[in-house]
């Protein structure tokens, strides 16, 4: 391997994980040859704007990129080649496919950063013109032009993608049906959570509850999504049954993958091969709670894991301690959030739960535009140590649930949770916050 200022580090992926690695890289080793190729013209992207798009909340889909190729190229002096497939990854080189040719590059350190891809159901007419999967920033523009001349618009899975693609199509006066797999929506959430989502969201949409894609059907165009209960009418479809990490060219280089599917990291974010690394929606790593590795895709833990990646890759040294799984999303007005374990989950990872669920007030009675708000906060039996917390209401659920997922990371007990000075008054929160109410009917 090279030394000094020779070295040659190869990236694959540009996003978010991809260019925080690379960008680190450069600050500490300016000297360094810091390649990236991306497969699609977007960097430093951010897909979970795809329904905002859609919803022309946000114009096109270039707004997706937080910077433009040219910052990494000309201020951070980062070698990115974007419309460039990675097709080979060898010992020491990759093989790339751009302009019309491939080359190869050699390499002395690698990250993956290759993302995650949908998971696309086995069933006839998935590629029937306006199926769509909200996977990168340009299915935005291309779902936003089908979506203009559509009027019965039907989502398959009811996850969070498939939720917030549903309320950007409803928002935009179209007639929409979303089918899901189970009972309620977001299914990782409990039944007394997944109860109040459902019913918000029955109020704009035709949420088909427990029912299996069984055939999308249509001459060139779609014309009806066909289920195990039902036939239903649709101009375009919107597949979100959930991805899968992108491990393929990983595998190549005979880089081990963890039982999620995705690849195995230790907390460097280094793989079993020599000086390779992986980060971000391929990657596992540790949950903090239950000190398993896991594959959790989301946007703060896959920037963060780039950022250790790039760190240890220049020769520092830096651990990722992992994740809760902290995430939050809305439908219309209602806000939905969660962070650490679920009942099931901490039940299955040793813990002996005890949970709380209650209704409360986002201000004190007498001041006006108080709104509910409804939590399901967990903790061990024996310890009280926090567990988890799920949140839905309709203002200040991220504040709360990041309070949470704080208190949780620190290893708090509902006693610490029930004496946190959270700050007071009539306008914001009530004196007995939702928080410390919960703390306290958990007991300490």
């Amino acid at each position: 391997m090279k030394i000094g200022d020779e070295m040659d580090v190869v990236i694959i992926g540009g996003g978010a994980a991809g260019m925080t690695a690379a960008s680190r890289i450069k600050a500490l080793k300016k000297d360094w040859n810091v390649r990236v190729f991306e497969e699609t013209s977007f960097v430093s992207h951010a897909p979970c704007g795809i329904p905002y798009v859609v919803e022309d909340l946000i114009g096109d889909a270039s707004h997706l990129m937080y910077y433009k190729p040219e910052v990494f190229i000309k201020e951070r002096g980062i070698d990115l080649h974007i419309n460039s497939k990675v097709v080979e990854v060898g010992d020491g080189f990759v093989r790339v496919s751009e302009n019309g040719k491939e080359t190869k590059y050699n390499w002395d350190k690698l990250l993956f950063g290759t993302g995650a891809s949908p998971r696309i159901p086995d069933v006839d007419g998935i590629d029937l013109e306006n199926v769509f999967t909200a996977d990168l920033p340009p299915d935005a523009d291309e779902i936003k032009k089908a979506a203009m001349n559509a009027r019965n618009v039907v989502v398959v899975g009811a996850g969070y993608i498939g939720l917030e693609m549903a309320e950007a199509f409803a928002a935009i006066g179209k007639t929409v049906t979303l089918i899901g797999k189970y009972d309620y929506p977001l299914p990782r959430f409990d039944k007394e959570i997944g109860e109040i989502i459902k019913n918000e969201v029955l109020k704009k949409v035709d949420y088909r509850a427990a029912e299996m894609l069984k055939a999308i059907e249509g001459k060139e165009k779609v014309e009806k999504v066909v289920t195990d209960r039902g036939e239903y009418k649709a101009d375009l479809v919107v597949i979100a049954t959930g991805v899968k990490p992108n491990v393929e060219l990983a595998e190549q280089l005979g880089v081990k993958l963890g039982k999620s599917g995705a690849i195995a990291t230790n907390t460097r974010m280094e793989t079993n091969v020599e000086n390779v690394y992986a980060a971000g929606d391929c990657a596992e790593c540790k949950h903090m709670l239950t000190k398993k590795d896991v594959w959790i895709p989301l946007a703060p833990g896959g920037n963060k894991m780039g950022y250790v990646a790039g760190v240890n890759m220049a020769g520092g040294y830096i651990e990722f301690p992992g994740v809760l799984g902290t995430q939050i999303t809305k439908f219309f007005d209602l806000e939905i959030a969660k962070t650490g374990l679920d009942e099931r989950e901490a039940r299955e990872s040793g813990f002996n739960p005890k949970s709380v669920f209650i209704k409360a007030k986002t201000k004190v009675h007498y001041y006006p535009g108080a709104k509910d708000t409804f939590l399901k906060v967990f903790a061990d039996k024996e310890t009280n140590r926090l567990l988890g917390a799920q949140i839905v209401g309709y203002e200040m659920v991220t504040m709360r649930v990041n309070v949470f997922a704080t208190a949780i990371q620190a290893e708090f007990t509902t006693k610490d949770l029930f004496f946190s000075d959270l700050a007071y008054a009539p306008p914001f929160t009530p004196v007995w916050d939702p928080i410390i109410v919960s703390a306290r009917v958990l007991k300490f």
